[in-house]
């Protein structure tokens, strides 16, 4: 469950992302250090815009290292998996299933995006960013590739205040 961002939270996650942050919903995840990682976003953006990446990552600590992990041979590997083991595929459909359900409880009838999860859930892996926003926005058990490719993460958080060091590096 989310909780409602702030407006210190807004403000923090427009310094991480360089930009203001369009239509969060809320904080699906704080890093240890206690700024926002994941966010929800709404399903229909502010000008109409269906918007199906409804976890979004959004430290730059974070996403530094999911991008570190998606130079490795990992995707290609989690596809090959996810076509010989059918535990495998059955738990990522659920994954995607799981995903969707979250974005529809916030009540935002978007049809263009109905059955549409993100990361290339339910048939692939093509973005470790959004399974790994959604395996921390909805916890341990529920997207088993994500929970692996999280797992493969070093404490990103050790690497200093993003907020801090994003603020140093606009003056």
């Amino acid at each position: 469950m989310s909780e409602r961002a702030s407006q210190s939270d807004l403000d923090a996650i427009a310094i991480q992302l360089g930009r203001e942050p369009r239509d969060v919903h809320g904080i699906a995840y704080r890093c240890p250090c206690g700024n926002p990682a994941v966010v929800e976003t709404q399903p229909r953006l502010g000008d109409g815009t269906p918007f199906p990446t409804f976890y979004y990552a959004t430290c730059p600590n974070l996403t530094a290292e999911i991008s570190t992990l998606e130079n490795s041979d990992l995707m290609s590997d989690m596809n090959q998996r996810l076509e010989r083991d059918a535990e495998l595929s059955g738990a990522y459909h659920a994954a995607h299933d799981d995903y969707i359900a979250a974005r529809s409880a916030l009540g935002v009838d978007v049809p263009e995006i109905a059955d549409i999860s993100a990361g290339g859930m339910p048939d692939r892996v093509k973005c470790l960013h959004s399974l790994i926003a959604h395996s921390l926005a909805a916890g341990p058990g529920v997207n088993p590739l994500g929970d692996e490719a999280r797992d493969r993460l070093p404490e990103w958080w050790q690497n200093g205040d993003c907020i801090s060091r994003r603020k140093d590096q606009r003056s």
